[in-house]
């Protein structure tokens, strides 16, 4: 009965095909994901629920995703930032910015985002223990 609670990851990417292929992959692996199209729709997700990780796409229409995890340090400082990007300026952008954010470049492959996600949320824990 004493399962251990599943890991729940946001991800917040506004490619359509890219956001279905990745929430795929994470629930696979089995994590349980929400996923929003833009930054926007994270913020009041990111208010009503917990979430173990934000994963988000750094270039999106209205909020970015560093703004979107300067919210989320904000209003969840507990939630562990993870970003996925195509752009290599933007990439280094991010790293100043958010020190402690992984950022993955793609294209991935989506075993090397599954391990990725995994390591990121490992550090949480032993970072506790």
């Amino acid at each position: 009965m004493n399962e251990p609670m599943q890991k729940r990851i946001l991800l917040a990417e506004d490619d359509q095909a890219m956001r279905s292929y990745l929430e795929r992959a994470l629930e696979k692996a089995g994590y349980a994901v929400d996923s929003v199209d833009r930054g926007t729709e994270a913020v009041p997700l990111l208010e009503d629920q917990n979430y173990d990780l934000l994963l988000s796409d750094i270039v999106m229409p209205e909020m970015d995703g560093i703004e979107l995890a300067q919210r989320c340090n904000e209003i969840s400082p507990h939630t562990k930032v993870m970003f996925i990007t195509g752009f290599a300026a933007v990439t280094l952008k991010a790293s100043r910015e958010q020190p402690q954010a992984k950022v993955l470049s793609k294209p991935f492959h989506l075993r090397d985002l599954v391990l990725e996600v995994e390591r990121v949320l490992e550090e949480r824990v032993s970072a506790r223990v």
